[in-house]
């Protein structure tokens, strides 16, 4: 059995890899669709959380999340884009870049997905809450207050979406 703060790690570390490989400017669309989804689910699920269950609202979550998420993975090769040479990724510099925003989309990804796991009491069977009482139990927790949806909680998520949107502006016009 894996503790969950090893396996968030282990995701972490596939996530930026993931993001050498694909290279920043698509990496940076991953991210602020992590932002956008979040954003959905903070404006649109307290319309409807009285009327689902703890159980039912994580799987709404989950799927809200996941298929933002997908979509933004789905980058379009924009023709006029790929030839004005400003998305080249052959270049040291992309590839750290694409590291670093990899890793934070692993963090928000899996991090957040664990914070709505947490948050409707671990529904599913094969998934055990850590024992707050052992040290794995003390690092979960402590990676559970520093997630996205809780740095992005409250009024910050509407700053989040909108500096986002700048900057999908500028990029990409």
């Amino acid at each position: 059995m894996i503790s969950l703060p090893v396996f968030f790690w282990i995701f972490v570390v596939l996530f930026a890899i993931i993001g050498a490989i694909r290279g920043w400017a698509k990496e940076i669309m991953v991210t602020f669709s992590g932002i956008v989804a979040i954003f959905i689910i903070a404006v649109l699920l307290p319309l409807i959380n009285k009327s689902l269950s703890a159980s039912s609202l994580f799987w709404a979550q989950m799927i809200i999340f996941m298929a933002v998420i997908f979509f933004g993975y789905q980058t379009p090769n924009f023709r006029r884009l790929a030839e004005s040479g400003r998305f080249v990724r052959d270049t040291l510099r992309d590839s750290v870049f694409g590291v670093m925003l990899g890793a934070i989309n692993g963090y928000m990804i899996v991090g957040s997905l664990w914070y709505y796991l947490d948050k409707a009491g671990y529904p599913l069977t094969f998934i055990t809450a850590p024992d707050a009482a052992s040290s794995v139990g003390v690092a979960a927790a402590n990676i559970l207050k520093v997630v996205a949806p809780v740095l992005l909680g409250g009024n910050v998520i509407f700053f989040a979406v909108g500096i986002a949107f700048v900057i999908v502006l500028v990029m990409f016009i």
